[in-house]
């Protein structure tokens, strides 16, 4: 993960989304395609996708704490054992968004990402077979899904995750380094090509 600490004005050249928000450039700068390996984040990120469906990053992103400290973590051991209390308090919780087909598409999730641990090792070595080859993908930021996010939404609905569409599912990939999106004048592509290169795939 990067750690640039650059003022925004020595920093003219991201992607245009990533001037669009105050907390934009910082995420856009450190985090977004860089590449990851371990479960408990790739975790956290689907849930929060999970919980952007139809509202704005910038809405979940500043409330990303709130949803760390109300969902364990995101440990998914611990998640999954979420109940009727554990859901009452979040359905209460003003900092994170309270609706409840997600909160329950996010506990569901967890007992998912056991099954999938159990069954192929970690989700990360799941996930990472879907990394779509380079030379087949069009230009950055010019489409929002890929044959590799419908082929993963398709099967992890099939092993019964929820709100995993080819949509969400590509944006998890762009988030999580399986893809590096950043346009070809960003500042960060070449920064996180080189992280993808040393990535040691799970």
């Amino acid at each position: 993960m990067s750690q640039n600490t650059l003022p925004d004005h020595e920093c003219p050249h991201r992607c245009a989304w990533a001037d669009s928000a105050p907390d934009f450039p910082h995420y856009h700068d450190n985090e977004w395609g860089f590449p990851v390996g371990d479960d408990q984040r790739l975790f956290e990120k689907l849930c929060l996708e999970t919980f952007q469906s139809g509202l704005s990053w910038r809405t979940i992103l500043s409330k990303r704490e709130n949803f760390r400290s109300a969902f364990a973590q995101f440990d998914f051991h611990k998640v999954a054992q979420f109940g009727e209390q554990e859901i009452a308090e979040l359905l209460d919780n003003g900092g994170i968004v309270r609706n409840k087909r997600k909160i329950l598409a996010v506990i569901n999730n967890a007992k998912r990402a056991l099954e999938m641990v159990d069954q192929e090792g970690s989700l990360a070595t799941f996930i990472w077979r879907y990394e779509p080859d380079e030379n087949t993908l069009p230009p950055p930021e010019t489409q929002t899904t890929c044959a590799e996010s419908i082929a993963l939404s398709k099967e992890l609905k099939k092993r019964g995750w929820q709100f995993v569409g080819p949509t969400t599912l590509y944006a998890f990939m762009q988030s999580m380094g399986l893809i590096n999106d950043h346009a070809e004048h960003c500042f960060m592509r070449e920064e996180v090509d080189r992280a993808r290169k040393g990535f040691v795939r799970p």
